[in-house]
């Protein structure tokens, strides 16, 4: 299947990041050893996002309470981070436009055109197979561009 659908650029990404206040993490998992708890984590102590976390099966992620939908949460989200099966992602679409959400962010590995340009019809921004952990990063100047660490790494010895 040939990916025919445009994201948005470096710059869009960037002014997405930078005016959300408030992201939902659908999908967000209690367990330490899934990608989305890293983000959650990550986010929680990186960024000044307002963070609601979004599973059916749990009642508190890192601390803060697990709402079973969007509907539920006590906010109308800026941002949708999705940690979902692929086929789960029109329903999750059709909340994120229902609540009245702006963005709808694919996390890696999560490509659906469908969605996409249904989101997009819906006036809400799109960002599909990107890490919203490296992407934050990035932006905020714990990777360079071009998606590494800028920190020097060298063998050679300190000299004394």
């Amino acid at each position: 299947m040939s990916e025919t659908w445009q994201g948005p650029s470096l710059q869009d990404r960037m002014r997405i990041l930078r005016t959300t206040t408030s992201v939902a993490i659908v999908g967000a998992s209690e367990n330490p050893a899934r990608a989305s708890y890293f983000v959650a984590s990550y986010l929680l102590s990186s960024s000044s996002y307002d963070m609601y976390f979004v599973n059916p099966r749990a009642t508190e992620i890192l601390g803060r309470p697990a709402y079973p939908s969007l509907a539920d949460l006590p906010v109308v989200p800026d941002l949708v981070d999705v940690f979902r099966r692929h086929d789960d992602l029109p329903s999750v679409l059709d909340e994120t436009v229902a609540v009245g959400a702006k963005t709808l962010w694919l996390q890696l590995g999560l490509w659906h055109e469908d969605v996409a340009r249904g989101a997009e019809a819906a006036g809400l921004d799109v960002v599909m197979n990107r890490c919203l952990k490296i992407e934050h990063a990035r932006f905020h100047g714990g990777l360079h561009l071009a998606g590494f660490n800028t920190g020097v790494i060298s063998s050679r010895r300190a000299e004394h």
